[in-house]
């Protein structure tokens, strides 16, 4: 006779423990979306002027802060490379979100389309198409100008939505979604921070933490399938990536645009200490749950490391 303990113990796993059931995650996700999606149009007031005195991001985010080159500068140059680095952060969201959807739409080709499962990626293509609605009409309203990627990531990334494994995919979904996160759940509560930036990131927050789950879920039971080279290849992927992510995280045309010297900004925010542990605190809880599923070794971890993601 066989017992539930003995049927949990007969279900696929990986190090994290029994992998869940793809429908019954997926059904879950969508009880869940149907209880707490936001529409931004509605959801927010943009007719509201923004508030004198408040910042666009916590100045602790920014990227000179604790600089040398950031005590020298006035609070309204501090405010003004705020506006432009939010800028540069909306537009590479939705770059990053585009690509994501794509990925998504790539994982359903072949799905069952009644499953739950692709129900609710569907339902995550249409969270991602609001919120890149919504970063671009927040760009409008601070008064930023865009800032693109840089040609040579913009055909990367047009590579990786060609070629990208399934596992590569969804890796690709969190080095996206989690690091964001992270600093938009130091936003959102900062009363020191506009109200119409603390809503966005408010909205943001709440639907990514189905995304990152989705995305998560999805992963293990990749991995524990995938044959070697796929694993490896989601490595190298994975770290190259995240070096590419690194690099694009703030535009450096923000330091020009903002009327400072773009080749010392630069240089100090690459060797302040602060900087580095603000972007490690931020994708620390992504790389403990990649190594923890083995996607953090050999080449790949040594992506990581030059990325300077990984403490």
């Amino acid at each position: 006779m066989t017992t539930a303990s003995d049927r949990h113990s007969l279900r696929p796993q990986d190090a994290l423990g029994p992998l869940k059931d793809r429908e019954r995650v997926a059904e879950r996700l969508l009880e869940s979306s149907a209880r707490h999606s936001f529409d931004p149009d509605t959801e927010l007031d943009w007719d509201a002027p923004l508030e004198p005195g408040k910042w666009l991001l916590p100045p602790e985010l920014i990227s000179l802060y604790g600089t040398p080159l950031w005590r020298r500068m006035s609070e309204e140059q501090r405010m003004e490379l705020a506006r432009h680095e939010l800028a540069s952060l909306g537009s590479l969201g939705i770059w990053f979100e585009i690509i994501l959807m794509q990925l998504l739409v790539r994982h359903i080709y072949d799905k069952p389309v009644t499953s739950a499962h692709v129900r609710y990626a569907l339902t995550e293509i249409a969270d991602e198409c609001r919120h890149s609605k919504m970063f671009a009409r927040m760009i409008h309203k601070v008064g930023g100008p865009t800032y693109p990627v840089g040609p040579l990531h913009h055909n990367l990334a047009r590579v990786l939505k060609t070629v990208s494994t399934t596992p590569g995919s969804f890796t690709c979904t969190l080095l996206g979604e989690e690091i964001l996160d992270h600093m938009q759940r130091l936003t959102f509560p900062d009363e020191r921070v506009q109200p119409l930036i603390r809503g966005v990131t408010r909205i943001h927050v709440v639907e990514e933490a189905r995304h990152v789950r989705y995305a998560r879920e999805e992963l293990r039971r990749q991995m524990v399938t995938a044959p070697r080279w796929e694993a490896e290849l989601t490595r190298i992927s994975a770290g190259e990536a995240a070096r590419v992510f690194s690099l694009a995280f703030v535009n450096p045309a923000v330091y020009t645009n903002a009327g400072l010297d773009r080749r010392e900004a630069l240089a100090q925010v690459r060797a302040s200490g602060h900087r580095r542990e603000v972007m490690q605190a931020g994708a620390k809880r992504l790389t403990d749950f990649l190594d923890d599923i083995g996607l953090m070794r050999g080449v790949g971890r040594r992506l990581w490391k030059s990325s300077g993601l990984l403490a």
